[in-house]
């Protein structure tokens, strides 16, 4: 039903799906439950007897294989947690990717259950699907071992999806927060200024198109008057009814007082910094210096990737929007862990002038940046233009593996999708490069053939060495034929 010289296809026999699934089945240990002491009075006295209660076990989990498959083939080929589901009952070859003998044409689970996954997973599970694509890489021969002492090092942002982030449109979030907090907590307000709101929210926009900035900052004081005046009421009215109440409106309140005193003033107070939505308190306002972007609304990400050869072997978020390169040595720890299995560390860093100054905090790294023109060898002078090869593989992670997005919820979600994100693309490297060599399924195919014909060894061996000398696509295409019909060496 398929084409096993698919690259998904050879993929698949050469994923150690067994030791992924050792390593990260820890996780989803099912954990006991103790036993209820029950007054059962007997010869011997009273025992410990579980209680009847219903099962919670549900339905059968799905296979960890499926689930870790998902993940892949979702951030591989830019597809969302619905997308990837549904695009995987209809796909014969990512059922093969995922271990299915037969294909079934139906989903294979709901898109909820991968969110599930995801957080059971944790950093160190989405860290460990990325260094197995490492591990292949290398175990293919895809790459040189020596080649991941040689890392580049660059910084980029991960946005979060959020709307773009305005006075008005905070103050007006706000106001509808609050009045949803105080109606849950049973809180009566006078007035709610619900009309009121939203006609000021309309001012506001229609006065900032027509750059009547004067009359749109009247319309946004009203605004921040409106919500100070009902944080105040729902914050005497809750202490009134009692402590619980408060606490439970706490959060709330402090972020609707966060928005008030940050949209009188221009600049953030001294150790409080702004907030920019309010489902995602953790998002960052970053300049990277762009033109056309001068603010970017995320995360800061680290990607390590090696000298030669593109492979992405570390990935990792700050939240914070820290100095670059109070960011290296972290970034460069995470490459040293998931190369752990290849038995390699990054020994040299190409970095570029934002990672200056922090050569005492790497003292087992040597940093290669242009600013050190007269204290490298012109050898690395040569080799620091290739620092630039980083930039395409940033541009891929946004364009085609979801980078350019996060929709996963607080500071976990932004480090599990910057990972995943790197995996999809070393599975795409892999698929790209098994295509390049076209050496894995020839071996399979060989093997599979001198078994099953019973040809010489001589001969197979004879015909290895034609195919692989000159990797040309005519060869690939007529090798199959000539070893399927075997009549034709009769003599």
């Amino acid at each position: 039903m398929i084409d096993l010289r698919h690259p998904l296809a050879v993929l698949s026999s050469r994923m150690p799906w067994q030791e992924i699934e050792a390593r990260v089945a820890q996780v989803f240990s099912r954990k006991g439950r103790a036993g209820m002491a029950m007054p059962d009075l007997d010869l011997f006295g009273e025992q410990v007897q579980r209680a009847a209660a219903p099962s919670n076990a549900g339905r059968p989990r799905v296979p960890l294989r499926i689930m870790i498959a998902l993940l892949y083939l979702k951030h591989a080929f830019n597809e969302s947690d619905e997308g990837v589901v549904e695009r995987w009952g209809e796909t014969p070859t990512w059922q093969f990717f995922s271990g299915q003998a037969y294909f079934e044409h139906h989903r294979p689970c709901d898109a909820t259950t991968l969110i599930k996954f995801r957080q059971l997973l944790g950093e160190e599970g989405v860290e460990e699907l990325l260094a197995q694509t490492i591990n292949v890489a290398v175990e293919l021969k895809l790459i040189k071992p020596q080649e991941l002492t040689r890392v580049i090092v660059d910084s980029t942002v991960q946005h979060k999806a959020i709307a773009h982030p305005t006075d008005s449109r905070l103050l007006e979030t706000a106001l509808a927060k609050l009045v949803e907090a105080a109606k849950d907590a049973g809180v009566e307000l006078k007035q709610t200024f619900a009309k009121e709101g939203l006609r000021l929210s309309h001012k506001a926009a229609r006065y900032a198109h027509a750059r009547q900035f004067k009359r749109m900052r009247r319309a946004i004081k009203r605004q921040r008057t409106i919500v100070g005046r009902l944080q105040r009421e729902i914050d005497r009215k809750a202490s009134a009814i009692g402590a619980a109440v408060r606490e439970a409106l706490g959060e709330t309140l402090n972020k609707a007082h966060r928005i008030v005193a940050q949209s009188g003033q221009r600049k953030a107070a001294d150790g409080q910094p702004k907030l920019y939505a309010w489902h995602a308190p953790e998002v960052d306002c970053i300049s990277k210096g762009k033109a056309k972007q001068p603010y970017e609304f995320g995360v800061k990400v680290g990607i390590a990737s090696t000298f030669k050869g593109n492979l992405i072997v570390g990935a990792r978020a700050f939240h914070g929007n820290p100095y670059d390169g109070h960011t290296l040595h972290e970034q460069l720890e995470q490459a040293t862990i998931l190369m752990q299995d290849s038995r390699a560390k990054p020994a040299t860093a190409f970095v570029d002038l934002g990672y200056r100054g922090v050569d005492a905090d790497n003292p087992d790294v040597h940093i290669v940046h242009r600013g050190k023109a007269k204290r490298i060898s012109e050898q690395e002078r040569r080799q620091l233009r290739r620092r630039q090869a980083i930039e395409p593989i940033i541009g891929h992670l946004k364009a085609d593996h979801r980078m350019d997005r996060c929709h996963l919820k607080g500071k976990r979600g932004d480090r599990l999708h910057a990972v995943l994100c790197a995996a999809g693309f070393n599975i795409k490297w892999l698929m790209r490069m098994i295509v390049r060599k076209g050496v894995s399924f020839l071996r399979s195919v060989f093997l599979c053939l001198q078994q099953a014909s019973g040809l010489g060894r001589s001969w197979v061996a004879a015909a290895m060495a034609w195919a692989s000398g000159w990797q040309s696509p005519a060869r690939l295409r007529v090798l199959p034929l000539m070893l399927t019909d075997t009549s034709m060496f009769a003599g």
